[in-house]
């Protein structure tokens, strides 16, 4: 204490005229608009400098959060992509119904293989979300497998990089199909093979999904056509397809689930019967 009262009487006038200075200025801004505005400017200023700088590191600490939501947000507009008439073709019966026929069930990669010939992906929900066996996995820029086993709170996904998947696929144009297969070389690559030699293919041809199945709805994005090939023993061509989707690289997902599924898989099975 003795030290502060010795710092004030050595430095007595110097604190004085700091004294009267600051109640100088405070008397000019009030009596002044122009240097009022001026300081209040200032302060703005470097208080939003602050605020900018806090409002930053928020964002970024709720960059997992915000994620999550743009997921759903996307799921939900996909869900309504997947159930748009196609103003291109005759109404068919079941497409005015006005029942949604797909669902999207949100998800997350927590394990993807992409370097072996039978490569699958693991997602972080399973049963208790609503995911079963043989539903259609996609993400924004296109397929990604088909689910194959599933637990509480997990499922396996068989990738479209695995030479054991074949998916329904057409020519976007033309509408011829084929079936999408994996030779189990590059992971920027399938091929649809069995493409009849009538259907009129160029490079740069989109391919997308047939829907001719219960897994994926029509004209979900594949790729497009990289080489055409001719089959010598079928005489069928064989596409190779340039992937949207980088295989090597995968996030949140999007898990389609069709209403009419059990009644046409029930339907099918009474008819093999």
């Amino acid at each position: 204490m003795q030290q502060i009262f010795n710092f004030i009487f050595k430095n007595s006038y110097r604190l004085l005229f700091l004294l009267l200075l600051g109640i100088s200025l405070i008397l000019t801004i009030q009596a002044h608009s122009f240097h009022r505005s001026k300081v209040i400017s200032s302060a703005n200023f470097l208080s939003g400098g602050v605020y900018e700088r806090i409002n930053s590191m928020s964002e970024y600490l709720h960059l997992k959060d915000q994620n999550e939501e743009l997921a759903l947000e996307n799921a939900r507009l996909k869900s309504l992509l997947f159930n748009a008439k196609d103003t291109t073709s005759i109404p068919k019966i079941d497409s005015i119904k006005g029942v949604d026929k797909v669902n999207i069930i949100v998800s997350k990669v927590i394990h993807n293989s992409y370097n072996v010939h039978e490569n699958y992906l693991t997602l972080n929900s399973g049963s208790a979300a609503g995911i079963k066996p043989d539903m259609g996995v996609v993400n924004s820029a296109g397929i990604v497998g088909i689910v194959d086993k599933t637990s509480k709170n997990y499922a396996t996904v068989l990738s479209i990089l695995n030479i054991k998947s074949s998916i329904n696929a057409k020519i976007k144009k033309s509408n011829h199909f084929g079936s999408l297969v994996w030779d189990g070389k590059s992971t920027g690559f399938v091929q649809l093979i069995d493409v009849p030699r009538l259907a009129s293919v160029r490079k740069g041809d989109t391919i997308v999904t047939g829907g001719q199945s219960v897994i994926f709805p029509a004209n979900i994005g594949i790729g497009t056509i990289d080489k055409v090939y001719t089959d010598k023993e079928t005489n069928y061509y064989t596409l190779k397809i340039k992937l949207f989707n980088d295989m090597t690289n995968l996030g949140h997902v999007y898990i389609i689930k069709s209403k009419d599924r059990e009644e046409l898989i029930n339907l099918e099975k009474r008819e093999n019967e």
